[in-house]
């Protein structure tokens, strides 16, 4: 059985090391809040090229945090507006319900699974105050034109960057950017997570940089909104025993820094390792049943196949030794949790979930389990699996 993503085998790559930064942390004596974490967040903060990195429990505290900040700032009050993609993982919409603020769904494009930038504008009224963008399954969903509305209409711009660690800003042209000059103000040489106002990111143990449990952080240069971060999460307390907000408990453990901090040091390498597999799926699989997705500066956390007879696909490959994954089968709006919009209609974002299949996608794949992968979906035929 080749496994949708084998935590073990990734792992495994660097155990020793694993190791030995957990007794490190054993023998120390100091389990929160202490040196590892520090060290972490100073490391993170350089590699996304932002001046602050606060840790803390999840990547959803990470996004629900930063909008608590900015409430406690003044920026957003309740009953205030956040633009936030569709099609998403519901995280992303829980954060801005969650602080009693509405969440304003805007269509993805069907060509990137990102929002469409082409629809934004029109969903601005007088009490939006923020573009929520997903960098959804590791594809940069930045574009110079969100970055020019949220300039025009003064919003504050958060990413939501939990699937894309170690994503570039990508060129026009779908290829990642090197040496070359936006005309813009970001450099192309960005990462996600440093090209808007503040982002949230989950180190969940799925993600490309995965802690042994969960883990989240914020990315910022403002430092009144890290400050503010850091204090909320802290039980709203900048010093002992003194709280200024009613906060929270959301903090990354010495033992999750000590992990992630070991595992930073090989994201790059890895998520090249992710890219070439996707390169040889995209150059590889020819099946007319199956759509796959437009090549880009994605780092692959997922890779994603759009096919009508999902199920029949799914099945196919589960009876040839292939797991799978869909993310995600409900679309947000579409939750019993969110029952008012029931009703509402996104074709796009629903096709998505209707049609959306993960294929295995990662690292520790062999050259073998990568063509095998491709041989099955070619020879996939939805008359062939109904017989």
């Amino acid at each position: 059985m080749i496994k949708y993503l084998d935590l073990k085998r990734i792992n495994d790559a660097h155990g020793e090391e694993i190791r030995q930064a957990m007794m490190h942390v054993l023998d120390s004596g100091w389990y929160l809040k202490g040196e590892m974490t520090q060290l972490f967040e100073e490391h993170y903060a350089d590699y996304i090229g932002s001046r602050h990195c606060i840790s803390c429990g999840n990547g959803l505290d990470a996004l629900t945090l930063i909008l608590r900040a900015y409430m406690e700032m003044g920026v957003m009050q309740k009953g205030d507006e956040v633009i936030v993609p569709a099609n998403t993982y519901i995280a992303s919409i829980l954060s801005i319900t969650e602080c009693g603020l509405t969440p304003i769904l805007v269509e993805p494009s069907i060509d990137t699974f990102q929002i469409d930038d082409r629809l934004i504008e029109e969903a601005i009224t007088p009490r939006t105050r923020a573009v929520m963008i997903v960098h959804l399954y590791g594809r940069c969903a930045f574009t110079e034109k969100i970055g020019r509305l949220c300039k025009k209409h003064q919003l504050k711009l958060i990413e939501d960057n939990a699937q894309a660690h170690g994503c570039r800003l990508p060129m026009d042209n779908g290829q990642e950017a090197s040496s070359c000059q936006l005309s813009s103000d970001h450099s192309p040489l960005k990462r996600t997570g440093s090209l808007g106002d503040a982002a949230a990111h989950s180190f969940y143990p799925g993600k490309n940089l995965g802690a042994l449990g969960d883990a989240g952080a914020v990315t910022t240069n403002d430092q009144e909104l890290a400050r503010t971060i850091a204090s909320i999460g802290n039980y709203g307390s900048s010093r002992k025993y003194v709280f200024d907000y009613i906060g929270r408990n959301s903090r990354m453990d010495e033992l999750q820094a000590a992990i992630l901090d070991v595992k930073l040091k090989y994201l790059d390498k890895e998520n090249q390792r992710r890219r070439d597999i996707a390169r040889y799926y995209l150059t590889h699989i020819q099946n007319p049943e199956i759509t796959l997705p437009t090549d880009s500066s994605s780092v692959y956390h997922i890779f994603p196949l759009l096919c009508a007879k999902r199920n029949e696909l799914q099945q196919y490959l589960e009876t040839n030794g292939v797991q799978t994954q869909i993310h995600y089968p409900i679309p947000p709006h579409k939750q019993k949790c969110y029952r008012k919009w029931n009703t509402y209609t996104f074709p796009i974002t629903e096709r998505i979930h209707d049609q959306e299949l993960s294929i295995p996608c990662h690292q520790a794949m062999t050259k073998k389990e990568v063509e095998l992968v491709a041989d099955l979906l070619n020879h996939f035929s939805t008359e062939s699996t109904l017989r």
